[in-house]
């Protein structure tokens, strides 16, 4: 149940199944709330575990696959529940600390049970087929495995296995097979299609029912039992208990290790930094280096809404924000793969990037609906794809320049192949600066003359000019320097209202959250009187329950009809730039509401509901956890310079 909020609805139609600790309500939903989910991750592909504990969204073999379990999206396309025969609600859940292993507890009337599970992760093994990685090899890599561990810590539990894959995002049943029945202490069942196959491992003994496997056994106190699923080239597996917790503590050690190459404050929010990074690296697509923004698609910004895209893929828009983040926590490695990504990408004619592309490189991702799939709670239609990919978003050439100079910063080093590309981003922003686009929210309406495209060409400019000098071109470091003071000339002259305080595009007095951004960029001094007043305009005036909304959606054109939640990420942004303004007690109130707002696991979706703290939209949101990064690290350092 989300933080101050009321009960919320329960999960897959029982009663009490909300997040743990909620109440049904009148209008009990089917679905978990948003964060009810928990996220295990191998860094190829993510698994989302509801509290009853069913896996409810996973794709196959990558983050960005159809889904073989879909409930998520539709109660009919596939989960894989292990837990207690009858009993939904667990005692406790929680993170192992340092890792992304999940730890369930339940109570039953005859005993207690704890369950153990994760997307493994073990030592770098090559494949004879090939493989997607395309950054030099690590000392690890994902063993292409869930695993899943029981054991019963007192009393006596009936456990039980239902696995019951929907392949294609719900299109097609599995067909089961029996490999071996458990003659030889392990049971290994195969589900096929024409394209997908994976093989289920279990010490439980398994049966057909349909297109589920199905397995019941009562455990005894002391007693441990395991299943498991693969989708390796050999679909091997753990066939015994103690093999399954040896994966289990080769991936705790991956994730902790990892964690440790970071660097916290000794403080009581270092606990959401190391989850928000833990998060970040989960959605890290470790053969490339790209960042998905979230792990989902559809999931609605607005309940029964329209409001539904799919986010399994990498915005050049989050660059800037991924780089400061994993800079400001010492964790350079992924801020190196992330870079080399970037460079990796195909671009257009004119050689600009586009705005978003697949985790592997993908430059076309038509949008296409899943008719078939009913929604979560009925928000429709379901995507597939993003039809934003080939939008004119003007913002994109300042977020890539702005996110190698804070790494060139950190680093010192440019990659001699990089450079042509960052020099085509600052000629393709001297280009277009003075043209209307969609803007940083990829609004489906008229393109517009938005300040926050303008601020990120100025960006582009000014970043390319002190990025030149430092290479030793000094003629064009002058060039886009002059370049950039003439884009500044023209937002402060069209961009800024009678109060002074920046509008939403040029046409209009809106407001719009994004130029939040005018400090945090260093567009303007933080004691700038314009600053002040857009900050203050945004907190008393583009809010709703003291949390920030993108914009009015009735003053805004962006195609689409219908309200839409506030946004996490705008709101942490205001703690940053009241930080900045030097209003240090209302950040900190603000950021300790905001962090009060996480799921039960510390995860956060894209948007909040103001009136219930219900999360809305894609979950979980990269872009939201980097904003957590940059607001929690601003109010932290204020507090010790205080």
């Amino acid at each position: 149940m989300s933080a101050n909020g009321p009960p919320l609805a329960g999960a897959t139609g029982r009663p009490g199944l909300g997040s743990l600790g909620s109440l049904p309500t009148a209008t009990d939903s089917p679905f978990p709330p948003i964060a009810d989910y928990g996220f295990l991750s191998d860094c190829h592909t993510c698994a989302l575990v509801a509290s009853d504990g069913s896996i409810e969204w996973m794709c196959l073999p990558h983050f960005d696959s159809p889904s073989i379990f879909g409930a998520l999206l539709d109660r009919g396309a596939g989960s894989w529940r292990v837990g207690p025969y009858g009993i939904y609600v667990p005692a406790g859940r929680r993170y192992i600390p340092g890792t992304n292993i999940i730890e369930t507890t339940w109570m039953t009337p005859q005993g207690w049970l704890r369950v153990v599970e994760a997307l493994t992760i073990g030592p770098w093994h090559d494949n004879k087929h090939g493989s997607s990685h395309t950054r030099p090899p690590t000392d690890y890599d994902a063993d292409h495995l869930v695993v899943r561990i029981v054991e019963c810590i007192q009393g006596q539990v009936q456990v039980e296995i239902v696995c019951e894959p929907m392949l294609d995002y719900g299109a097609t049943a599995a067909t089961w097979s029996v490999v071996q029945s458990g003659e030889e202490g392990v049971c290994m069942m195969d589900a096929t299609d024409e394209t997908t196959a994976f093989r289920m491992f279990s010490d439980i003994r398994m049966g057909i029912e349909g297109n589920r496997a199905h397995g019941r056994h009562t455990m005894n106190e002391g007693e441990r039992r395991f299943c498991a699923l693969s989708w390796t080239e050999g679909r091997g597996g753990p066939h015994t208990v103690e093999q399954a917790e040896e994966h289990m503590q080769r991936t705790a050690h991956f994730w902790r290790t990892w964690l440790a190459e970071g660097t916290y404050p000794d403080h009581p929010w270092r606990f959401n930094l190391q989850r928000s990074a833990l998060a970040l690296k989960g959605l890290t697509f470790m053969p490339t280096g790209a960042l998905v923004a979230a792990a989902t698609t559809s999931l609605p910004e607005t309940p029964h809404g329209e409001r539904n895209w799919d986010y399994r893929y990498c915005w050049m828009r989050d660059a800037s924000f991924t780089l400061w983040g994993l800079h400001a926590l010492g964790l350079n490695w992924e801020a190196d793969d992330f870079i080399q990504y970037v460079a990796d990408m195909e671009r257009n004619e004119d050689g600009s990037l586009q705005i978003m592309y697949g985790i592997k490189g993908q430059k076309d991702l038509t949008e296409s609906t899943l008719e078939h799939l009913k929604g979560y709670e009925g928000a429709h239609p379901v995507r597939v794809g993003n039809g934003a990919y080939n939008q004119r978003q003007n913002d994109v050439f300042g977020a890539v320049l702005d996110s190698v100079y804070l790494h060139s910063k950190k680093r010192d080093h440019i990659p001699e192949r990089l450079w042509p590309v960052l020099a085509d981003q600052v000629h393709c922003a001297a280009k277009v600066w003075k043209e209307p686009d969609q803007g940083i929210w990829e609004a489906r309406g008229e393109p517009c003359h938005y300040v926050s495209s303008k601020l990120m060409c100025w960006v582009a400019m000014d970043r390319g000019a002190r990025l030149a000098e430092r290479r030793g071109h000094v003629e064009n470091g002058e060039q886009w320097q002059a370049l950039a003071d003439e884009i500044r000339e023209d937002i402060l002259t069209r961009g800024v209202d009678n109060r002074g305080v920046f509008r939403q595009h040029y046409e209009t007095d809106a407001l719009d959250a994004s130029t939040l951004l005018v400090p945090l960029v260093r567009f303007l001094p933080p004691e700038d009187e314009r600053v002040r007043a857009t900050v203050m305009a945004i907190r008393d005036e583009l809010t709703d329950g003291g949390l920030v909304l993108r914009y009015r959606t009735e003053e805004t054109d962006d195609g689409l009809h219908g309200e839409e939640g506030t946004f996490l990420l705008c709101s942490f942004w205001l703690v940053s730039a009241l930080s900045e303004i030097g209003e240090h007690r209302e950040a900190e109130h603000l950021c300790e509401r905001l962090l009060s707002y996480a799921s039960p696991l510390g995860l956060y979706a894209e948007e909040l509901e103001a009136s219930s703290g219900r999360h809305l939209g894609n979950y979980p949101q990269a872009f939201t956890h980097l904003a957590l990064i940059n607001a929690v690290t601003h109010v932290i350092n204020a507090q010790q310079q205080l």
